[in-house]
Formats: C-alpha cells, sequence, structure tokens
C-alpha cells in the first residue's frame, strides 16, 4: 500500500503519525519512488525545534538533494540513526523502520492542516488504494 490509510500527509510528500503528543515523521512512498536510491540523510539533532513546513533535513539520492519539510511544528525527540547509517531503509520501508524524526507536537491543530490519505492520493494521481 502506498498511502496508509493510518497517517496525515503534506503537499510536499512527508508523512506524520501522531501518538499522544508525539509525531513520528517519514517520506512517503510516493517521494522514495521519485528520488530513487537514498543515500544520504541529514536529520537535526534531539532537541532541535522545528516549524511546521519549514526544512528539517535533506534526503539524497543518486538524482538529486531534496530537503525534507517539518509537517509538524515542536521539538525533535529523537532521530533515526538506523537511516542516518544505512539510507536505503528510507527506500525500503518509508513506513516503517525508514522514519526519519519523532517530534514532539506543539500545536495539535496543525495536524487538520495536512491531507487525509485520500486527499494525499488525490495529490498524487493515485484514484483507488493499492492493493485493495
Amino acid at each position: 500500500m502506498s498511502v496508509p490509510d493510518d497517517l496525515r500527509y503534506s503537499k510536499e510528500h512527508e508523512w506524520v503519525r501522531v501518538d499522544g503528543d508525539i509525531a513520528t515523521v517519514g517520506i512517503t512512498h510516493f517521494a522514495q519512488e521519485q528520488l530513487g536510491d537514498v543515500v544520504f540523510v541529514e536529520l537535526p539533532g534531539q532537541g532541535s525545534a522545528v516549524k511546521q513546513f519549514a526544512s528539517l533535513g535533506v534526503v539524497e539520492s543518486v538524482k538529486a538533494a531534496s530537503d525534507v519539510y517539518a509537517p509538524i511544528s515542536g521539538e525533535i525527540t529523537e532521530r533515526n540513526m538506523k537511516v542516518i547509517e544505512k539510507p536505503e531503509l528510507v527506500n525500503q520501508e518509508p513506513y516503517g523502520n525508514g522514519w526519519l524524526v519523532k517530534v514532539r507536537v506543539a500545536d495539535k491543530g496543525e495536524v487538520g492542516k495536512l491531507l487525509s490519505p485520500a486527499d494525499y492520493r488525490a495529490h498524487i494521481g493515485e484514484t483507488a488504494p493499492s492493493g485493495a
């Protein structure tokens, strides 16, 4: 499934899963497909503040370097050291072990500014859930 139903999405192709006051952030399956083989990931350190829709890091592939944008504002509580050591996890498991950062959510109201799964599917031109 390229667009899981339990996440919210940004127009810049990041996903967010909010659990209590912690949001896990990554890039979508669509984004990693567009990038190609990811070879380097640069992420902010723990304690860094991020602002919704502002750059929070960089993902580099064999094709290009691309900014990653924060889908939600808050403070970085954890960065995924696995993707820094093994960037290919972003391609292999974009919604699993390929997540990028965890953020302590500053304003849960910001989640409402993100795309629903159906809206994100429309945004990328996917008409129905794949694998259905």
